[in-house]
């Protein structure tokens, strides 16, 4: 037994250094207090160390901790998209007017960033259902603080006590699914055995309907989906930019993990014969594809229906935050390797123009005070490069080449084609065209309207416009050389213990 725990904490590297660089951001907080942002060099260094463990698993296809953990190709990915995002966060929050406004806790600010980051880690790997929960609690108390971070705010507690009441009910309704998918399987909880229950005895049809819709409303919480998005407009306004840009893309990669992996693992037939190569055969026939394809519909045109009418920026941007959780979802729905290397790409491309565009959100924020829309009036003649900037976001976001988003639209509806599910094609399609005008209309602002009040130029730092650059250029880039990032993903679709 204490054999197999060192050959666990062998591959549990990644997480051993964020748990032990939360302890070392709590001392150096509390011993140097003449540095109050020395925690948030900490919490880099230790995410940034965490990462290149991670790569360094590369390749790797193995359990850990008695079947609670999985350290392979799929974990790996998101655990560095995850990993990529916290960086890119922290050299966010030196900039952020609303987190040097509360310095002096820049302590708890940083070691509850590293928590999550944590959780979500453990969320890309968990393969019992008891791993899941507590990985899903882990990141979810860390965030529901940093939501009401900021308590100047008005809005701010308001947005944090939203977001811990639906998280409540949500892992309220999963843990119910749990303990009765856990008597269906006999006493199960890791994956791999519910899978073996559920292929070799026949179980009652609407309990496990039931159990897996209370689950998914569970993951739906997580990665925004409709009807579970209802906390996602209030916290990301009433958060700091930066724990929003974090939760809209750091955190819906790990419910994303979570859910491809749970249903990949736990409902799919390994044993089935007939299948194109790269396609998936449902346990049982029991189709829980087509429940992720209504939540698909509902989640991408609702979030682009409702983002059309919204003023604040921060609002703008949940909403298209939650669209494209209803793409992706496109890519769960296809049944088939090539539909999950397309979610995996595009996530990729989403960390970048989404982050981006938070970015650039942050920096007006900054200089105007707001975060309305009509702040952005003449903002293209004010900073020319930071306006050309969002352009390249948001118009990446909208899928128009030659940019990223392009491509990791181009993977979706290609996926989609190439399992005959022609008409959820048709909707994407619909809804990305919906989403172009609210997206123009800031755009709109930006060069077509003439500033209101103020109209001096606005100038930025190098640091700051380095930042920018660094997430500008690639969205760009990977619209045309894109090769790389596709490869990246074929190599991370394998699962451990699933063929």
């Amino acid at each position: 037994m204490v054999e197999q725990v060192l050959q666990s904490l062998a591959k549990f590297l990644p997480e051993t250094t964020l748990a032990a660089t939360i302890c070392v951001a709590i001392l150096a907080g509390i011993i140097v207090r003449s540095r109050p942002r020395l925690p948030l060099l900490i919490a880099f260094l230790g995410v940034g160390l965490s990462m290149v463990f991670s790569v360094q698993e590369m390749g790797t296809s193995q359990s850990l901790f008695s079947g609670m953990l999985a350290v392979d190709p799929f974990a790996i990915f998101f655990k560095i998209i995850v990993g990529a995002c916290a960086l890119i966060i922290i050299l966010f929050s030196l900039y952020s007017a609303e987190v040097r406004i509360a310095i002096s806790r820049m302590t708890e600010y940083s070691s509850l960033l590293v928590a999550m980051t944590l959780g979500m880690y453990l969320m890309a790997g968990a393969t019992n259902l008891l791993m899941i929960v507590l990985s899903i609690e882990l990141t979810g108390l860390s965030s529901y603080v940093l939501a009401g971070y900021t308590k100047e705010a008005p809005d701010s507690s308001e947005a944090a006590l939203k977001y811990i009441i639906y998280g409540a009910l949500s892992t309220g309704l999963m843990l119910y699914g749990i303990s009765i998918l856990f008597g269906l399987t006999g006493g199960a909880t890791d994956l791999y055995s519910i899978n073996r229950a559920l292929s070799s005895t026949a179980v009652n049809p609407i309990a496990l309907l039931v159990a897996t819709l209370l689950i998914i409303a569970g993951l739906g919480y997580k990665i925004s989906a409709v009807p579970f998005h209802f906390w996602t407009p209030d916290v990301y306004e009433g958060a700091p930019v930066t724990i929003t840009a974090f939760l809209s893309v750091a955190s819906k990669a790990a419910g994303f993990a979570i859910l491809i992996r749970f249903f990949k693992v736990s409902f799919i037939d390994a044993n089935a014969m007939g299948l194109p190569a790269g396609f998936w055969a449902i346990v049982q026939g029991f189709e829980w594809n087509k429940i992720i394809a209504i939540l698909s519909v509902l989640t991408m045109t609702l979030g682009n229906l409702v983002a059309v009418w919204q003023n604040n920026m921060k609002r703008l941007l949940a909403y298209s935050s939650i669209a494209h959780a209803g793409y992706m979802l496109m890519g769960v729905v296809v049944l088939s390797d090539k539909g999950l290397a397309a979610v995996m790409v595009y996530f990729v491309v989403y960390l970048l123009m989404n982050l981006g565009a938070f970015y650039v959100v942050m920096l007006v924020a900054n200089k105007t005070g707001s975060e309305d829309i009509d702040s952005y009036r003449g903002l293209g003649y004010r900073t020319p490069l930071v306006s050309v900037a969002m352009v390249v976001f948001l118009i990446s976001l909208a899928g128009i080449p030659p940019t990223a988003g392009f491509i990791g639209k181009l993977f979706l509806f290609a996926s989609l084609l190439d399992a005959q599910w022609i008409w959820l094609a048709i909707v994407g399609a619909i809804n990305s065209v919906i989403s172009l005008y609210y997206y123009v209309r800031i755009v709109r602002n930006m060069f077509l309207r003439d500033p209101e009040g103020d109209a001096s130029p606005i100038q930025f730092s190098v640091p700051q416009v380095a930042i920018l650059l660094l997430l500008a250029i690639p969205t760009l880039v990977f619209g045309l050389y894109y090769s790389p990032i596709v490869e990246l993903a074929n190599a991370s679709v394998m699962m451990f213990g699933v063929r």
